[in-house]
């Protein structure tokens, strides 16, 4: 029986796509620093922003497999997939939520900033723009292509 906690440290695909995922947090929160002049930690883990962390994993693991296992492997063409699902949704679904988020809270502080209504914010940055998705991508794969 394989020993999970054994092996999977030693992925070296799984390791490429979550170093992309980290330094993509990573610049984030950097981005945000230079921008703001001041330490947000939730830029290092949270969602949107530039540049994607979801498409630098995808982008960097697909990179990464097609790499190991050849560009005409079955598991190549599900990651390719994969990718473009995850990177349509980073910038068209989730996108489209942010910026209704932004319209629901304007009209939440228009509307009740002097009343006793308390609503909940809604979180605003949770997609991304097709240039903070390619950013995201071209990082993963350049990650890619440096680590294995």
């Amino acid at each position: 029986m394989h020993n999970v906690f054994k092996e999977l440290p030693q992925n070296e695909i799984l390791k490429t796509a979550l170093i992309a995922w980290f330094l993509a947090q990573s610049i984030k929160g950097v981005f945000y620093f230079f921008k703001e002049k001041r330490v947000n930690f939730r830029r290092f883990v949270g969602a949107g922003g530039m540049p994607s962390s979801h498409s630098a994993l995808v982008a960097s693991l697909t990179t990464a497999v097609g790499l190991r296992l050849g560009w005409d492997h079955a598991l190549t063409a599900v990651t390719i997939i994969f990718a473009i699902i995850v990177m349509y949704d980073a910038a068209g679904v989730r996108h489209a939520a942010s910026r209704q988020a932004m319209t629901l809270n304007k009209i939440i502080d228009e509307l009740f900033e002097e009343g006793e209504f308390h609503q909940e914010r809604l979180k605003e940055l949770l997609g991304h723009t097709p240039v903070e998705v390619i950013a995201g991508a071209l990082l993963g794969i350049v990650m890619a292509v440096i680590l294995l």
